[in-house]
């Protein structure tokens, strides 16, 4: 017994390789979701807070509409799928190392980044606040969370910065990176329970995704169904490069659209939408987003993956993230201000403007300082 007591623990196996393609796949929608955030933020109208119930002040018209339908709409299965690739990853390299050891990796990989990256959004956003043209562009992008009473950062007291950078980010993106780490944190329960009681956690955390349920900036519930997801799916093997039986693209593609036409129209015709219709045709849409992207864009995966470029640019995913807010709200407010009324042109082309500069700028800093690129993005593209 003692002999059996004191064997040494073996080392933890390293996890089996990706699918190639898989692997592809992954790359593939970590950078297409991250351009798509950039056009979700780059939204325009008002008001400018989206929630699935939100309403549009502007007239019905081609292009608010086609605004509107994208950025609440089409690309809102972009979190759902991050989550969920987040969560199989996590699980597959679940043996490499105990789970101590790899909360300690992701503090450096996700807790560093959002510590820099909030008190980077503070200090451009001070910047910007002491001279009085951009400084109204601060006030007009309204990103205070303290209301109109005390929009600028210059105006915070030293409790409101520590807040700010600490628990509500000015680049608000960056929940994502505090829900993610709460997440792996809380790994070995996730696990535990969706190997024992798949449907008890699947109902629970489905039904936290479904109301919007969250205590921010503790708590966030709506990423727990699709992390989870990724877990499961792993963990039992299921293929998920092929699609399900009962799958049928052209069918789900055609109810996904319809569902967003109808949520989009209602957005324009109500004052104030009725709430819980919108917020159904929102979470169905949503997850028949993530079904019709993740099993219906194969072809376009594999286009894009053999041109070196792209695989190239997929380095740079995260630097789109972190980057993009505030710059794209100051900047939104910038070219409105000079092309007043082209809402939509601005829409179109304002985030590839973004994206094109967060990739230059990683491109920069990973030459000249990679050390520095390493802290800023977690080690992730070097």
């Amino acid at each position: 017994m003692n002999a059996i007591s004191r064997a040494p623990v073996p080392p933890p196996t390293r996890p089996a390789r990706l699918d190639p393609f898989l692997s592809q796949k992954l790359r593939f929608w970590s950078l297409v979701a991250m351009v798509l955030l950039v056009y979700v933020h780059g939204y325009n109208l008002h008001s400018r807070y989206l929630q699935p119930w939100t309403p549009v002040d502007e007239a019905l018209s081609p292009g608010t509409f086609v605004q509107y339908f994208l950025a609440n709409g089409l690309l809102r299965f972009r979190i759902p799928i991050l989550f969920a690739i987040s969560g199989y990853l996590f699980a597959h390299h679940d043996a490499s190392a105990p789970h101590g050891v790899r909360v300690k990796r992701r503090l450096r990989t996700l807790l560093l980044p959002y510590l820099l990256w909030s008190a980077i959004g503070l200090g451009f956003t001070w910047a910007l606040e002491q001279y009085p043209p951009t400084r109204q562009l601060v006030v007009e992008a309204a990103l205070s969370i303290f209301g109109p009473q005390n929009p600028l950062v210059s105006g915070y007291s030293p409790g409101e910065l520590l807040l700010r950078w600490l628990l509500l980010p000015v680049p608000f993106q960056l929940w994502f990176l505090r829900s993610l780490l709460v997440y792996n944190l809380a790994y070995p329960w996730i696990r535990k329970a969706v190997e024992r009681g798949p449907w008890v956690y699947f109902s629970i955390a489905g039904l936290l995704w479904f109301t919007e349920f969250g205590i921010p900036p503790l708590f966030e519930g709506t990423g727990l169904v699709f992390f989870a997801l990724g877990v499961w799916l792993r963990n039992t093997e299921f293929n998920v490069l092929t699609p399900p039986r009962w799958f049928r693209l052209g069918v789900f593609a055609a109810v996904w659209v319809l569902l967003l036409a109808v949520k989009t129209w209602l957005a324009f015709y109500f004052e104030h939408p009725p709430f819980l219709l919108m917020l159904f045709l929102h979470k169905t849409a949503e997850a028949l987003g993530v079904l019709v992207m993740w099993f219906g864009a194969d072809g376009l995966v594999r286009a894009a993956m053999r041109r070196s470029w792209f695989g190239w640019l997929t380095g740079f995913s995260f630097m789109i993230y972190v980057l993009h807010v505030p710059l794209v709200n100051y900047a939104t407010e910038a070219a409105l201000r000079a092309w007043p009324g082209q809402n939509l042109l601005v829409f179109l082309l304002l985030p590839l403007a973004i994206v094109a500069l967060a990739v230059l700028l990683g491109a920069l800093l990973r030459r000249v300082v990679p050390g520095v690129y390493g802290l800023l993005t977690g080690g992730r593209g070097l």
